[in-house]
C-alpha cells in the first residue's frame, strides 16, 4: 500500500521530534521533509509535495508567507490536495473556527499533543476532517467594574495591539501591521497582560472575549 507522504512544520525541535516519532510508528505514513519556519515549509511542500503537513500555528516567517492565519490561508489556497493539520497553544473559539473555514483538517492543542495525535492521524489516513475534543473555556471575569478600570489602564498602542492579537493575528503579523519590531509587539502585549492580571495568551484572549472587548 502506498505510504502518506507528510511534512511536519515546528520551530520547536522537541515538537518536531515528538510527532515524528509517533508517524514513525504509524506504518501508513513517511516523513518526507521537515521545517522550521514558514519559508522553509513552502520550500518542502513544493518540492516534496505531501500529502499531509501538520504544522504550528505560530510559526517564524518572513513577509512573503508569514505565519498564523496569514499563512494557514495561503497554504489551502495554493496547496489545495494537501491535508492541513494545525497545532496550536491557543484556544481562542473564533481562531480556531477560522481555522476550520479555511479548510483545515483539523486542529490540536500542543498540550494535548499526545493525546489527540493518533486519532488525527486516523482521520487523515481515511481523509476526514479531524474534531479535537471540545474544551470548556473558563471565565476570567468576576468584577465589571475592576475589568473596566484594567483596560482603561491601558495605553492606545497596548490597546492597539491586544485588538489584533485577539483577532487571531501574531506577532510577528502585528509588528508588520503597526510598523513596529516584534520585540516592541511583544513587549507591549506583556505590558497590557501585566495590567489585566493575566500570564497567559489564552487566559488573555479569554479575558478579552469574555469582557466583551474587540468584538
Amino acid at each position: 500500500m502506498k505510504k502518506i507522504k507528510v511534512v511536519i512544520a515546528d520551530d520547536h525541535p522537541i515538537v518536531l521530534l515528538g510527532v515524528r516519532e509517533v508517524i514513525q510508528r504509524d506504518g501508513r505514513f513517511i516523513v518526507v521533509g521537515e521545517a522550521t519556519s514558514s519559508s522553509q515549509l513552502i520550500d518542502r511542500l513544493q518540492s516534496e509535495k505531501p500529502d499531509v503537513v501538520i504544522t504550528d500555528f505560530h510559526m517564524p516567517g518572513d513577509s512573503t508567507f508569514g505565519d498564523g492565519l496569514k499563512l494557514i490561508e495561503y497554504l489551502t489556497r495554493r496547496f489545495v490536495d494537501t491535508q492541513i493539520l494545525v497545532l496550536t497553544m491557543m484556544s481562542n473559539n473564533l481562531i480556531v473556527s477560522r481555522l476550520h473555514e479555511l479548510g483545515v483538517m483539523g486542529v490540536i492543542q500542543k498540550n494535548h499533543l499526545h493525546e489527540e495525535i493518533e486519532n488525527a492521524l486516523n482521520a487523515l489516513a481515511s481523509r476526514r476532517n479531524y474534531q479535537s475534543p471540545v474544551q470548556e473555556a473558563i471565565s476570567v471575569i468576576h468584577n465589571q467594574q475592576q475589568v473596566d478600570e484594567r483596560f482603561a489602564s491601558l495605553s492606545l498602542r497596548e490597546m492597539e495591539i491586544l485588538r489584533l492579537f485577539v483577532a487571531g493575528h501574531s506577532v510577528t503579523d502585528i509588528a508588520r501591521m503597526v510598523n513596529r519590531s516584534s520585540k516592541t509587539v511583544s513587549a507591549q502585549k506583556v505590558s497590557a497582560m501585566r495590567k489585566l492580571a493575566v500570564t497567559t495568551d489564552q487566559a488573555l484572549v479569554t479575558y478579552c472575549v469574555n469582557a466583551g472587548k474587540f468584538q
